[in-house]
């Protein structure tokens, strides 16, 4: 709960449900978010309202930061949402209600929303697996009003809320809002079903997505050739819902369009990149790759035959397959060291220089240099891991084979 009208409403309600109707417990919890200087103020509040009502009460104290093409808002939303997440309740019971509804799908009409941004807030949905409720959602501002009123509420009022500069909802609320509804008086009806329309049309936009990324998707890459194949509309849908599955987050849609006319433009020998936040989506030969960036590492100095090395980079695993490490290599210290360029594989067609190696085996250049390579306590370079094992010391059967599965690129200053 913040500590406003809404949200104190909403723990009145839930509280009669418990006392009067025999619903279930629950608990509250505030998010102090240190944005203003009345924050300590309406923690103090929200405990005393949830001991008089006997309902415990959580406050959970984050850091807003705004970065990365984010609003101070939507920062504060982002860190919200993960104290709600590391709760660990089935259920979250939310305060909005139908003028947030409205002032939401206004919002993202100004800001060019797609049908997914235009269906706003839906009553229930699961987020992180937890089920967000907005039981009130189909009810006014006004009617909440009444209702506090009725019942002698008192709550605390957010300093910012009445900063009509600042944010663009509050500007809606207070000089928009009141006179569209005075000219059309079914305005929060229209809204709603246009949210639902949207609501509709995203889930169906989602399906054939979902179809399409069946057919392009090789791992954690798409296939060019099959992904151009598609119009370009469903191309951009393709790219969203594999970035969805990747867990990584959305690029602007202006940003994806131009990258998406150079993946398709661009010469073959060409690596259309698009830099965004801390991720990297590059196009390498017929495939698209999309990594996030990490600051470099120290390396570890060795790994252990048979056994998983999980760095912040990457991922060194180790399966049986013909020509791999011999058996009696399993719990050996290897050294784990990264290119520095020269170096060569003995195989069976001569020795071979790591970088043609990494040439025929298509791997991107921007994943070269942070690829490790395993040694010996000589110095002999023994393997690159999913490329190749010196024949020198391969196994005439299956053996230890190295894996290695690149998850992030390595962010480097200029010129590096």
């Amino acid at each position: 709960m913040s500590g406003g009208m809404d949200s104190v409403v909403l723990l009145d309600l839930l509280c009669r449900w418990r006392d009067e109707r025999g619903g279930p417990a629950f608990s509250a919890l505030h998010v102090h978010h240190g944005l203003s200087a009345q924050a300590d103020d309406w923690v103090r509040a929200c405990e005393d309202w949830c001991r008089a009502r006997r309902v415990p009460l959580r406050v959970v104290r984050v850091a807003v930061q705004a970065g990365g093409g984010d609003s101070l808002e939507a920062e504060a939303r982002k860190v919200r949402y993960q104290a709600f997440a590391e709760g660990g309740a089935e259920v979250i019971a939310l305060a909005h209600h139908a003028d947030d509804q409205s002032e939401t799908v206004l919002l993202q009409v100004l800001r060019g929303g797609g049908p997914r941004a235009l269906a706003a807030m839906p009553l229930l949905r699961e987020h992180q697996g937890q089920q967000l409720w907005r039981p009130l959602l189909k009810v006014g501002r006004s009617a909440l009003a009444t209702y506090a009123a009725a019942r002698q509420l008192q709550w605390v009022e957010d300093d910012s809320n009445a900063d009509t500069d600042h944010f663009l909802r509050n500007f809606l609320r207070h000089e928009v809002m009141g006179r569209l509804r005075q000219r059309a008086p079914a305005l929060d009806k229209q809204l709603a079903r246009l949210a639902q329309r949207m609501a509709d049309a995203a889930e169906m936009v989602d399906a054939l997505a979902a179809m399409d990324l069946a057919q392009v998707q090789r791992g954690r890459e798409l296939e060019v050739p099959a992904l151009l194949a598609l119009p370009d509309a469903r191309q951009r849908h393709v790219v969203l819902a594999w970035l969805t599955q990747l867990g990584l987050s959305l690029p602007s849609p202006e940003s994806l369009y131009s990258w998406l006319a150079q993946v398709r433009s661009a010469a073959a020998a060409t690596q259309p990149l698009l830099e965004y936040q801390s991720l990297v989506l590059l196009r390498y030969r017929q495939r698209l790759l999309a990594l996030p960036r990490v600051a470099p590492q120290p390396w570890p100095p060795c790994c252990v035959v048979g056994e998983t090395l999980r760095l912040p980079h990457g991922e060194l695993s180790w399966r049986r397959a013909p020509g791999g490490l011999p058996d009696d290599w399993q719990g050996r210290l290897l050294d784990v060291l990264p290119r520095s360029g020269g170096e060569k594989l003995p195989l069976k067609v001569g020795r071979k220089p790591v970088k043609t190696v990494f040439q025929e085996a298509g791997v991107p250049p921007q994943l070269r240099l942070d690829w490790p390579l395993l040694e010996d306590d000589a110095g002999e370079l023994l393997a690159v891991p999913s490329l190749g094992v010196s024949v020198l010391h391969a196994a005439a059967g299956e053996g230890w084979w190295p894996q290695w599965q690149p998850l992030a690129i390595v962010s480097r200053p200029a010129g590096d």
